[in-house]
């Protein structure tokens, strides 16, 4: 089972400054990403990257992905019931229909109400 995704911002993280990268090298870099997790790398004070653990990048592209497709569902719902409403267009007598409509006297017999209710 995922580990759940845990968000952190920058300012929350360890850092660790440039000089250090340098001065340790990438295995004392990993030794310390191995502690804490992931660490920020600073040159003069400020953020430069944030290294982090592959399985933390990949739970974060899942999660990215997850999102995503839940987003394209949801379009993909509205493209549907959007495509449906339209689909009386294309009926045979829809011109005929229409200009009915039209031409009739408008009457409300409730109040104005926009859209679906839904």
């Amino acid at each position: 089972m995922a580990q759940p995704l845990r968000l952190e911002t920058v300012e929350d993280l360890p850092r660790t400054p440039a000089s250090d990268v340098k001065k340790l090298g990438w295995r004392g870099v990993m030794k310390a990403v191995g502690l804490r997790g992931k660490v920020v790398v600073t040159n003069h004070n400020q953020p430069e990257a944030v290294i982090l653990p592959i399985a933390e990048y990949s739970a974060i592209l899942r999660a990215l992905q997850a999102a995503a497709a839940n987003e394209d569902s949801a379009l993909d719902a509205l493209r549907l019931r959007f495509d449906q409403r339209l689909a009386v267009l294309d009926a045979a007598d829809a011109g005929t229909r229409a200009r009915t409509l039209m031409d009739g006297p408008a009457t409300l017999h409730r109040k104005a109400k926009a859209g679906s209710g839904h």
